[in-house]
Formats: C-alpha cells, structure tokens, sequence
C-alpha cells in the first residue's frame, strides 16, 4: 500500500505534541492542544461554526459508505433527544467476513513500531479536531447534550482523553529498549553473549462499546489506547448513539490508508433494532480487549463471560457529597447546584446522595439546620435554572425514557424538597428538558436505604439525613464499598472530619474533591491531570487514564541470538 503520508512527515507533523502530551502526564498540570472556544476554529483547515454545521446537515438522510468488507444491510434510526430524525444509514456487517479482514493489517502496524502507531493516532486525533463543529452536532443529537457541553465535552476534552491513551501506551511501550547486548562472564572462558531483541505485540482485536450519553468522551481513551499499542479496533455504537463514532470511524480509516496502513484496522459495527450484537461480538474468539461504558448488569456479563478478553469497565456508582461545613455557604451551594444540573444529571460523575447531619451544619453564615441546607440548596438549583434560555443551555434533553421515568418515580420516595419542572426548548419544541428534583430521606429508615443505595441515573438526587459526621464517614464507605463511586465529595473545616473521609476514599479506592466552592465541579475531571474511576471499587475496573489501562493490551516478545 502507497503511503501518501510518511512516516518522517508524521513524526515531523506531531513529535512535539507527543511530547508536551508525555510531559502532562509526568508533571500533571493542566495542558490541552485542543482549544475549547468555538470561535477559534476556522483557520489552517478547521471548520468554523457554520461550515461545521453545514457538513453535519448534509450527513442527515444520506447512507455513510465506510468501504468495509463484509457490509451485508444497511442500519439505521437514529432520533435526536431534541426531536430530529437523523436519517442516516450504516454498514451492517458480517462478522466472519470483517474479522479476519481487520486482523490481516496487525502485522504491518505492529511491525511500524509504537511511535508511528503514536504519531498516526495523533494525525486521527487532529483531523477530528479540525472538524470539532461537525462533531459537536453529532454528539449533541445523539446524547442530548446541551451545544456548548457537546462541542467541549465532545469536541477538545474527549480529544484530549484520546491523546492522553496514547501518550501512556507510548510511555508503556518504550519502557522496554528494542534490543540489548547481553554479556555474562564466565571467568577464564569466554563470556556469554546474547543480542535481544524485545518486540510490542498487540492482543488482538479490541471491542469498543459506546455509550449514548458521552459517546466520544468515553469512547476515545479504550479506541486509541487499543489502537496506539497495536491492536485493530472494532467500534460497536449505542444504536442511539452511532453518528459521532462512525464519523470517527470514518476518520481513522482515511488516515491509516494514507499512512500507508490497512483502513480495516478500524471497522464499525453498527445494529439492526433489538439485535443486540455486543454480546455476540464479545464472545468471538478474535476479541481479545472490550472496552465498556454502561450498565452494571451488562458491565458484569462481560466481565464473568468475556473469558478470553481483557475487559476494561466503566459501569454505575452512587456518588455521594458528604455535607458537614463549609466557610463559604453561598459558594458550596452554587457549587453543588451547578453540578446537580449539568446535563440533566445525566453523568456517571454526577453527585446524588448528599450527607447531612440532622443537628445541621457550621457555615460563614453561622448553623444552618438540615432542613435550611435542603431548602437553601433547591433555592440555589431554582435559582440557577429560573431562566429557561439558560436552563436549556445547561441542561440538554433527556437521553431517553428510562431517565424520564426515573425521574417522575423518585418524587414518590421521600418528601419532595424541590420538585423537578418542564422546560420548553423553543429552538426544539420536542425536546424533553425537565429540572432536577430533590428528595428529603431519612438514613435511619429501612425502606429510605433502597432509594439511596441504588443508582437512579438522571437529574435526581437524596438528601439523607444522618445521625452525625462519624455516621456519614461510615455510610460513604459502605455505599463505595457496595455500590462503587466514580467520584466523591466532601465539605468540611474540621480536620478531623477530612481526614476519615480521605482516609475512607484512599482505602476504597474512589477519587475525592473536598470543599469545592469555585468554577470547578465534582462531576468534571481534566484529562492528563485528573483520573476519571479508579478501578478499585464496583463503579469501574479501570481508571481514565493511567499505566494499567494501558500496558495489558500488548505483551512483550523477546527474540534472543547468539553473539
């Protein structure tokens, strides 16, 4: 195959970002090559806002030709939570023809070595960026993200978790020199010698299930990672969700052609209705990575079933903010309202059980009991949410029934402290945005736990009332513990009280942000600096990014010869 791009052009083109991606890694400040601001594309080949979305109203009703083998039926059927029919049309494919077909191009791309795998990914990873405008529509109708959530969380950020995969399994890949001169002395005789030689081999094909509600931002880091270290990639979409990552798909396979690689290296699978192809495709002996973000019944299916692939999981956890005081009332309660609404809760990141002591707490604004910081907190989130343009513009729609449904269930699981509302969006009169809703419970009630010890993914959260600091302390680990956390939260000026909870959080293994009162939230994480999961606990068996993400998707052959 001709490679219209070289090797040499490529490591020209992206060493230094590769670089600057390494040294984020290491050093763990904040970096990004990927401007956040829509107005700062337009320029050097990017598409500003009206040519992006210009491209992305010519992809709706038209059949997206990826040049697969194996395509045998054309799938689609896609709807936009904001009430658009999208149209468009994917490849379905035969399995037993498409694999084999992606699995003769792994020899070539191992053999390139892993800063041409690395240099490739990041040429994907820039020509998506030039397109963040397109992409931005495409998340945003697929997840019902908010515009502006969908062009940064969508667009720079997931292109961000993308580059940070590969910046690892580079970083892992090198650890080991190519080669090395082995020389033992054997005394008077003449010593050993050996050359050895030390090769980077992929697993196999890597399984990529997407996601409907961050189809990009938590598909990028399992698709580049698999693919950096040297293994093909199959992307298998949420049917409601396929858009952004066939245009993905479609990205890749440009490039690794150009580069001179087989474009079968990256494949879609896209689903007839009901089909549900993931389980089928997990269990195909040439799957030998999965890379999951969804439902823990489904999360732990493939962890018992998918013996002969490593699985990377990222499933359901009930996050929980431990309240106790605060010097900055009006702040944590801002802070707290801002991250109960974006999105329509819809994060697996998202807080929903709040710890509060009955007695109340210590604030700047002297004791506040249970009930004023219940009552103060809806205030803040009705506050925040009282003008519809901007309730729209932080909210998005909701993704899909079920969020529906779970929301107008919880109202009947406690007393309702603020009550959720419908938003008509005037640009999207079919969209679905409804308000978060907040319900009192109390934790020494059996029939209150069942509430808050299970997951009620959406714009609903539990105030639970607790007996003291040391019952919340106790109550956070059982809930990590039991049910998993993707993210914790605390608010405390006693040291004490900090300390058990770090101390909880450390041994539990779940990440913490403790007295959060400014423009950062405890639903957002930073690639190359923040870790998103841990691994260490139910919600997810990996973290975002690091080593161990990483380094069990290839192994290390050695060759050794005399001399």
């Amino acid at each position: 195959m001709t490679a219209a791009l070289s090797a040499h052009e490529l490591i020209a083109r992206h060493r230094s970002t590769l670089d600057q991606a390494l040294e984020a890694i290491r050093t763990r400040a904040y970096w990004s090559p990927h401007p956040e601001h829509p107005k700062a594309y337009g320029e050097h080949g990017s598409l500003d806002a009206a040519a992006g979305k210009t491209a992305f109203d010519a992809l709706l009703g038209t059949r997206m030709a990826l040049g697969q083998p194996g395509t045998d039926d054309w799938v689609g059927g896609e709807t936009s939570p904001y009430g658009i029919d999208l149209n468009v049309t994917y490849p379905h494919v035969d399995l037993d023809v498409l694999l084999p077909a992606m699995k003769a191009g792994q020899r070539a791309w191992r053999d390139a070595g892993a800063e041409q795998r690395a240099v490739v990914c990041l040429e994907i990873l820039k020509r998506i960026s030039d397109r963040t405008h397109e992409f931005a529509h495409a998340v945003m109708h697929t997840s019902g993200q908010a515009f502006m959530m969908a062009f940064q969380a969508g667009g720079p950020h997931a292109q961000d978790r993308g580059l940070e995969a590969v910046a690892y399994a580079y970083v892992e890949q090198v650890r080991t020199p190519d080669t090395a001169e082995w020389t033992k002395p054997q005394g008077k005789r003449d010593p050993l010698a050996m050359t050895k030689q030390f090769t980077p081999v992929p697993r196999g094909i890597a399984l990529m299930i997407g996601c409907n509600t961050f189809p990009t931002w938590n598909g990028y880091p399992g698709l580049f990672a698999s693919l950096a270290t040297g293994n093909a990639v199959l992307v298998k979409p949420h049917p409601r969700a396929v858009l952004p990552l066939a245009l993905t798909v479609r990205v890749a396979r440009e490039v690794l052609a150009e580069a001179g690689f087989d474009p079968n290296l990256v494949a879609l699978a896209a689903e007839r209705p009901g089909e549900g192809i993931a389980k089928t495709l997990a269990l195909r002996p040439e799957i030998r990575i999965i890379d999951y973000t969804g439902s823990t019944e489904f999360g732990d299916w493939l962890e018992a079933n998918a013996r002969q692939a490593q699985v990377y999981t990222e499933k359901a956890g009930v996050n929980t903010v431990v309240v106790h005081s605060t010097s900055d009332y009006r702040g944590m309660l801002s802070n707290l309202a801002f991250s109960l609404s974006l999105y329509s809760g819809q994060m697996c990141t998202t807080p929903q059980n709040l710890l509060i002591p009955r007695e109340g707490v210590s604030t700047d604004q002297g004791p506040k009991s249970y009930d004023e910081v219940v009552a103060d907190l809806a205030r803040a989130v009705d506050g925040l949410l009282g003008d519809d343009a901007r309730a729209n513009a932080l909210l998005g729609a909701i993704v899909n029934p079920d969020v529906k449904a779970r929301l107008e269930a919880a109202a009947g699981l406690g007393e309702v402290a603020l009550a959720s509302r419908e938003i008509t969006n005037p640009d999207f009169p079919r969209a679905v945005v409804r308000t978060p809703v907040i319900v009192k419970l109390d934790g020494a009630k059996p029939d209150a736990e069942a509430a808050y010890m299970s997951e009620c993914f959406g714009p609903v959260s539990f105030a639970v009332s607790v007996d003291s600091a040391a019952d919340a302390v106790e109550l956070l680990r059982r809930t990590i513990r039991e049910k998993g956390a993707m993210t914790v939260g605390a608010y405390t000026t006693d040291a004490e009280v900090e300390q058990d909870v770090q101390e909880v959080c450390l041994e539990e293994a779940a990440q913490l942000s403790l007295n959060l009162t400014g423009g950062v939230y405890v639903n957002q994480t930073a690639a190359f600096s923040d870790f998103h999961g841990s691994g260490g606990n139910p919600a997810a068996s990996a973290a975002l990014c690091d080593g161990a993400f990483v380094a069990n998707r290839f192994r290390v052959v050695e060759v050794r010869r005399e001399g």
